[in-house]
C-alpha cells in the first residue's frame, strides 16, 4: 500500500477544495453581485439602485445639480442698496434734548433691561441713560405725556414731539437720536470668531455685515454652507457660488429674529473606503470634491487587491440608497471620474478582484493553508 506523508496529504486536500472554492467565491457578498436590472428600482425595495457613471448620466447629474443649486433668496434681496432709515422698537433707548430747557434733562429714565431680552454679556453693562420705550411703543416725555414713537423714524419722531411741545414751548429745538438698538436682533452661530446675538442698528444688517460683526469666517467655516432661518423657513446661502454668478451677497438684508448658522466643513466630509492605499474621510473643499479628486487624495485604487472595474459611491436620498458604479478599467474612465461631483456623506467603496476574494475565503476557512501548501517539499 502506497503511504502518503502528513504534507503531501495536506496539500492534496487543499487542491480539492480549489473548485469548490472557486464556485463559491462566484456569488461572494458583495456590492459586485448586481441584479439583472441595475438602472432599475427592485420592485421589493431588497437592492438599492444602481447607475453605471456614463457621460450621459453625467450631463443628467450636472442638471440636476444646477437646479438644486439655484439659491432662492429672492426674499432675502433688497431691491436696491439705498441705505434705509432706522425704525424705532419697543425697548430702544431714546435720547431727547430740548434745547435752552435743562430742567426737561432731569426727567430722563434710567433703561432697566427686560428679563430674556438681552444677552447675558448686554446684561452685565450698564444702560444709557435715556427714555426707553415700552412694550406698547410709547415713551413718556414731560408736557406731552404718552406718545407712540415705535414705528416712526427719528425725523418723525423728532417732527411729533415737536409739534406736541409746541404748546408749551415757544419754537421749540430738539434732538432726537437712538441711544441703544435694543428692538432689533439677529443671531449668528457656528464657525464665526464671535458668535451672538447682533443688534441692528441704523447700518443695515447685510450678510456681510453680519459676518464681519462677529469677527469673521474661520478657516473650518464652510463658506458654500451658511443657513438663514427666518419664521420657520431656511435659506441655504452658498457664498462661493453666489459670487460666480455676479450676486453681491451685500444684497442678502436681514430682519428682526432671522438666525445665521455657518457649518463647519467637518460636517461636509465624505468616505472613502475598500481597496484603496489610505482608506479615509475626507474634507470638502467648500462644498466641492469630484470622485477623481476623492481617489487621488487616498492614494489611487490598490493595484494589488483593487478590482478598477468596481468603483461604487453610495448616496443617501430621501427615499432609499442610489449607488453610482464606475468602470476605472476602461480608457476615459478617470475623466468621467473627475467629472462625478460627489455630495456630503457619500461613501466611496472599491470592491476586491476576484483574486483576492479567493485568497480571503481559502485564509477563512484554512488559517495558514495557503502559505504551508505553497511551501511544502516536493
Amino acid at each position: 500500500m502506497r503511504t502518503f506523508s502528513k504534507a503531501s496529504f495536506k496539500k492534496m486536500s487543499l487542491l480539492a477544495l480549489v473548485p469548490w472554492l472557486a464556485a463559491c467565491t462566484t456569488v461572494y457578498p458583495g456590492l459586485q453581485n448586481e441584479s439583472k436590472s441595475n438602472s432599475e428600482e427592485n420592485p421589493t425595495g431588497t437592492a438599492p439602485v444602481i447607475k453605471i457613471i456614463t457621460a450621459t448620466l453625467l450631463k443628467s447629474e450636472q442638471e440636476q445639480y444646477d437646479q438644486q443649486s439655484s439659491q432662492n433668496i429672492s426674499q432675502l434681496q433688497i431691491a436696491d442698496s439705498t441705505p434705509r432709515p432706522y425704525i424705532i422698537g419697543a425697548s430702544d433707548i431714546l435720547s431727547i434734548v430740548v434745547w435752552d430747557h435743562p430742567e426737561l434733562a432731569s426727567a430722563v429714565m434710567l433703561g432697566k433691561t427686560p428679563a430674556g431680552l438681552d444677552g447675558i454679556n448686554d446684561a452685565l453693562k450698564p444702560l444709557p441713560a435715556g427714555f426707553v420705550v415700552d412694550h406698547d411703543g410709547m415713551v413718556q416725555f414731560p408736557y406731552t405725556g404718552s406718545l407712540k414713537l415705535a414705528g416712526l423714524t427719528e425725523e418723525q419722531a423728532r417732527s411729533l414731539l415737536d409739534s406736541k411741545l409746541a404748546r408749551y414751548i415757544k419754537d421749540p429745538k430738539i434732538t432726537l437720536s437712538v441711544q441703544a438698538y435694543r428692538s432689533k436682533r439677529i443671531y449668528i452661530d457656528g464657525e464665526v470668531k464671535t458668535p451672538g446675538l447682533q443688534a441692528i442698528n441704523d447700518v443695515p444688517m447685510t450678510l456681510v455685515e453680519a459676518l464681519n460683526r462677529a469677527g469673521g469666517l474661520l478657516p473650518t467655516a464652510d463658506q458654500s454652507r451658511i443657513v438663514i432661518s427666518r419664521t420657520e423657513i431656511n435659506y441655504p446661502i452658498n457664498l462661493l457660488q453666489l459670487v460666480q454668478k455676479g450676486v453681491n451677497p451685500a444684497s442678502i438684508m436681514l430682519a428682526n429674529g432671522d438666525v445665521v448658522r455657518v457649518l463647519s466643513r467637518d460636517e461636509s466630509k465624505v468616505f472613502v473606503s475598500g481597496e484603496v492605499i489610505v482608506p479615509r474621510s475626507l474634507t470638502m473643499h467648500n462644498g466641492r470634491l469630484t470622485l477623481n479628486e476623492a481617489l487621488g487624495e487616498s492614494g489611487g485604487i490598490n493595484p494589488i487587491t483593487g478590482d478598477g472595474r468596481q468603483v461604487y459611491v453610495v448616496r443617501k436620498s430621501t427615499k432609499e440608497p442610489i449607488v453610482y458604479k464606475l468602470d476605472a478599467s476602461v480608457p476615459g474612465a478617470m475623466a468621467m471620474a473627475e467629472g462625478f461631483e460627489l455630495h456630503p456623506k457619500d461613501v466611496i467603496y472599491v470592491a476586491a478582484s476576484p483574486l483576492a476574494n479567493w485568497n480571503r475565503s481559502i485564509s477563512l476557512l484554512l488559517p495558514g493553508a495557503l502559505s504551508s501548501a505553497v511551501g511544502v517539499p516536493r
